[in-house]
């Protein structure tokens, strides 16, 4: 149980300092916004209690927020994939198919799997957070292609991790 306090606290705070300190910097024609730290969510364990979850996406979220300065966008983006999470899962396979102690990593279900996972996930989160940033529909098309090409951006750094940081 302490290793994995320790695992978890150590891989949310080496995503955090990732992203402010060096994805934060890259504003590739103010479309591209790659947020990493949303990898955190992504492989929590899929026994998590769903309100351990919520807050541990909160606590993600604000953090990110209380170094950019964004009042809570990140907060609302990251807890709403959260919420939204169980039910990727449930879409993805029944619970029965994952089994118990597995971990959502391409290493033990699949590239496809995790690939889409992460996709859903993602697009969740950065629409969310893009349109939440702009509280507008009059650059409606200008936020989703933003929010498109940042989730690319995000979902080829996160399949990366998977083959040169987080294998297992």
């Amino acid at each position: 149980m302490i290793k994995q306090v320790l695992k978890y606290g150590g891989m949310f705070i080496f995503l955090v300092l990732i992203q402010v300190l060096i994805l934060n910097n890259i504003h590739l024609g103010h479309l591209i916004t790659p947020f990493f730290y949303f990898l955190f969510i992504l492989l929590l364990p899929f026994e998590t209690p769903r309100y351990l979850q919520l807050l541990l996406a909160f606590f993600l979220g604000l953090t990110i927020d209380m170094f950019t300065d964004t009042a809570g966008t990140h907060a609302f983006a990251c807890v709403l994939a959260a919420y939204a999470r169980p039910s990727i899962l449930g879409l993805l396979a029944s619970r029965d198919t994952y089994e118990s102690g597995s971990l959502p990593r391409v290493s033990t279900l699949g590239q496809s799997w995790f690939f889409r996972y992460a996709l859903l996930m993602v697009l969740i989160h950065h629409f969310a957070l893009f349109y939440l940033e702009v509280f507008s529909f009059s650059g409606f098309f200008g936020t989703f292609l933003r929010a498109l090409v940042s989730s690319f951006f995000t979902i080829i750094l996160i399949l990366l991790s998977q083959y040169v940081i987080y294998r297992d």
